[in-house]
C-alpha cells in the first residue's frame, strides 16, 4: 500500500502516485451545489472516481442501494421537509444499513463536540472546510488504497 502526504505542486510526483490509486463510487451530499460540484472535479481530474452529489439527506438516501464506497456530507444538511435533517442522522442510516461504507463529514467551523459525535457515530474523517478541503479528502482517499 502507497501512503502519505503529497506536497502541493508536486504534480509529477502526484500523477505517478493516483496510477497506483484505485477509482471508487462516491457520493457527496451537499446543499451547496456550486462546492459539489467542484469537489466533483477535483477528485476526478487524475483518477477517474464515479462521483454523484446530492443537495439533500433524501435523495442520497433514495440513491443509497447504488452502494457508494464513500460518503462525503457536510455536516448540516439541507431536507426536504420542514424539520431539517442533519449530517448525523443520515451517517446513522448509512453506518446502520451500509456499514463497510467510509464515511467523510465536512463542517463549516471547529467544533471538537462535533467532531466527536461524528466519529462515535461512525465517520472515519472530519473536516473543517477551509482552502484545503479539497486536498485533505484526495489525501484521505488515497490513504484508504
Amino acid at each position: 500500500m502507497i501512503s502519505g502526504h503529497l506536497k502541493t505542486g508536486d504534480t509529477e510526483t502526484q500523477q505517478k502516485f493516483m496510477e497506483y490509486i484505485k477509482p471508487r463510487k462516491i457520493f457527496i451530499v451537499n446543499a451547496d451545489l456550486g462546492f459539489s460540484q467542484s469537489l466533483k472535479g477535483y477528485l476526478t481530474r487524475t483518477v477517474k472516481h464515479e462521483v454523484q452529489y446530492f443537495e439533500n439527506c433524501e435523495d442520497c438516501l433514495k440513491n443509497i442501494t447504488d452502494a457508494p464506497e464513500i460518503v462525503i456530507i457536510s455536516h448540516f444538511q439541507k431536507s426536504s421537509e420542514n424539520d431539517a435533517s442533519k449530517g448525523i442522522e443520515i451517517l446513522e442510516i448509512i453506518k446502520k444499513n451500509y456499514p463497510e461504507a467510509h464515511i467523510i463529514v465536512i463542517a463549516d467551523h471547529e467544533g471538537y463536540g462535533t467532531a466527536m459525535q461524528t466519529i462515535l457515530k461512525g465517520a472515519e474523517q472530519y473536516v473543517i472546510k477551509d482552502k484545503d478541503t479539497f486536498e485533505k479528502i484526495t489525501v484521505m482517499l488515497n490513504e484508504l488504497n
